[in-house]
């Protein structure tokens, strides 16, 4: 065999490579257009708001989490999943407890999908947390924060009195920070954007990693 015929063998196996990873990679391609490029017809029909441009979560050692133990915690532990974000005093008052409800409740609405979902409340302060609340919502990750180290990372709205504790935030399974829920947000809403972004991107291939122990409560 001549250097010619190998050099040509040699493209051709390259291209069919290629072909091979392009078919495999459409699914992918296909939902990274429709969930970022291709907007839905009729207009917008999110109820959150997007992040744009979307915010890539930042290293472990630009937001430091810790759980209730004081273990370290890194947020890129929970990609290939997409994550239910709160942030509010450890003395969780009512609103509080209204919304670790609705973010858990809008998980299970999910059903078989649920896996894909993760929820994260994110303490402001050192203030114990309730023996009550560690049981009633046991599965949600319970980290602690500074709170300014999160608003370099959690953009609020324009309104002068806008504050972290009144929004929910989504993480996508890439590890970027997309949608921000309005103020009193409707959880049937909520969960009907949620259950269209798993619907969306149910062909990406993730490799979602193996979650770290949570904290011995």
């Amino acid at each position: 065999m001549n250097a010619k015929s190998l050099s040509a063998r040699q493209k051709a196996a390259r291209w069919k490579l290629l072909l091979v990873f392009l078919i495999c990679a459409a699914p992918v391609i296909a939902a990274l257009l429709a969930y970022y490029v291709w907007p839905p017809q009729g207009g917008q029909t999110n109820y959150g708001t997007l992040i744009e441009p979307q915010r890539p979560v930042p290293d472990a050692g630009v937001l430091r989490l810790t759980h209730l133990d004081g273990r370290s915690f890194d947020l890129h532990a929970l990609r290939g999943r997409w994550v239910m974000l709160y942030a509010s005093p450890a003395d969780c008052d009512q609103r509080c407890k209204d919304t670790l409800f609705a973010m858990r409740q809008i998980r299970l609405m999910n059903g078989k999908e649920r896996d894909r979902i993760e929820r994260v409340w994110l303490m402001l302060d050192e203030v114990p947390v309730s023996t009550e609340l560690i049981r009633e919502y046991d599965g949600m990750w319970m980290l602690r924060a500074s709170v300014e180290e999160l608003q370099k990372f959690l953009p609020l709205p324009a309104a002068p009195d806008a504050a972290l504790p009144d929004h929910v935030w989504l993480i996508d399974p890439l590890g970027n920070l997309m949608m921000r829920f309005p103020k009193d947000a409707d959880p049937k809403r909520m969960h009907k954007d949620l259950a269209k972004l798993l619907y969306t991107t149910k062909g990406w291939v993730m490799n979602a990693t193996t979650l770290p122990p949570k904290s011995v409560q």
